[in-house]
């Protein structure tokens, strides 16, 4: 008999972890779910292959999301058409539009091929998001997988469209910024030394506004490329410390308190959660292991955290409005939506509501933004570009007058 750590929600919605002995995961598995418990996940104890022989493929653990809702759509065209899963998996392994996503499909199928429920074999990879995972293993629960797939298929066109749109937002702004950093590295690297040769083969007297810009050209000149690898290098190092858990909370705080920005970015966080939850409150998942998948789907530690301590919350017998409202965090009129969506029974229908009034907040906010930043950039261009012409050529007006 072997050892498994046991991830599993009671009949009152408790999630809890035990060490489970039995023959393999399949069977310890069963064994719970025929007790009525709602079995997450079951692993071996020490953490290594599993006696069902889970695969791991080494490599790209990054989802191209776009080629994967491709795959689903596919997925469940083939179910609904009559198909075995199992057949279904080895139609779509031949025919796959992301030729990396192939080994895991394979993986899953060769699961599945030894009788492990299509939930876990998705799990195994260990790539798949979390919501899919969840929504997957609700769908096998109740006899529904299609349904859910659509669901899911549903949300993940919704969830992609709204990324886009933001990205697509933010995309001018960031080129225009960069094009105006290296516009000022120029000037001050290249146009400005020049013009202090110039003046130094002249033996001009320069006026002081002239000779700090030319101070600053001459030193940035020398030192470009040490400050070059100093820039880099500090990026690199803010990337890798921001990979852990604490500094990632850290830099979600600072996200918050950003004016202006700070409040799109919350909303938006909103608008996903309430996305999320909605599809797996609507494909029968319980309302505590939703908020537990919701925040993990977040990827926002702080957020997550809150969650956490919401999801307790209502473990405990307090409703999600009250529990949501105790974090501090979500906007009140989201709170008081997702109350009246509690008294009228009509939870899933209203944080669907909730995630479409904050996505077009923040598509609304958003556009007024960067209408604003956009300008505010030209501007600054013009009076930097203005600045340098002015100190450069002051001198060559002096010299002008001094020979008349």
């Amino acid at each position: 008999m072997s050892e498994f750590v046991l991830k599993y929600a009671n009949s009152a919605g408790e999630v809890r972890n035990q060490v489970a002995q039995g023959a393999s995961e399949q069977e310890v598995r069963d064994r719970y779910t025929r007790q009525g418990f709602l079995v997450y996940s079951v692993r071996p104890k020490s953490g290594g292959i599993s006696l069902a022989g889970e695969i791991r493929i080494p490599g790209r653990k990054r989802l191209n999301l776009e080629k994967f809702l491709i795959f689903n759509q596919q997925f469940v065209t083939l179910i609904r058409a009559g198909l075995p899963i199992l057949k279904s998996l080895d139609l779509l392994a031949e025919r796959l539009t992301d030729p990396k996503l192939t080994p895991y499909v394979n993986a899953i199928r060769e699961e599945v091929r030894r009788g492990t429920l299509l939930s876990e074999a998705f799990r195994m990879q260990g790539i798949f998001p979390k919501i899919y995972v969840t929504s997957v293993m609700a769908g096998e629960k109740s006899g529904s997988l299609v349904e859910v797939l659509e669901r899911y298929v549903t949300y993940q066109k919704l969830s992609l469209a709204v990324r886009k749109k933001v990205l697509v937002s933010l995309m001018y702004p960031s080129v225009l910024i960069v094009l105006v950093i290296l516009l000022m590295v120029f000037l001050v690297t290249y146009v400005v030394p020049s013009f202090a040769t110039l003046y130094s083969s002249m033996q001009a007297q320069l006026p002081t506004i002239t000779l700090y810009l030319i101070a600053i050209g001459t030193t940035a000149r020398n030192y470009v490329l040490l400050s070059a690898l100093v820039v880099f290098g500090s990026i690199g190092l803010f990337f890798w410390w921001g990979r852990g858990e604490a500094a990632r909370e850290k830099i979600d705080g600072v996200k918050m308190r950003v004016p202006l920005f700070g409040e799109i970015w919350l909303k938006y966080q909103v608008a996903q959660f309430s996305r999320v939850l909605s599809t797996l409150l609507t494909g029968g998942i319980p309302l505590v292991q939703g908020l537990e998948t919701a925040g993990d789907s977040l990827g926002t530690p702080l957020l997550g955290k809150m969650l956490q301590k919401a999801g307790k919350m209502v473990r405990e017998g307090q409703s999600l409005s009250s529990s949501l409202a105790a974090t501090g965090v979500f906007p009140e009129l989201s709170v008081d939506m997702i109350e009246v969506g509690e008294s009228t029974g009509a939870l899933p229908a209203m944080l669907t509501s909730v995630a479409e009034f904050y996505e077009e907040d923040v598509n609304t906010k958003m556009t007024a933004a960067l209408s604003l930043i956009e300008p505010a950039i030209m501007i600054f261009m013009g009076m930097f570009v203005a600045f340098v012409l002015i100190a450069l050529y002051l001198p060559i007006f002096s010299l002008a007058d001094t020979i008349r």
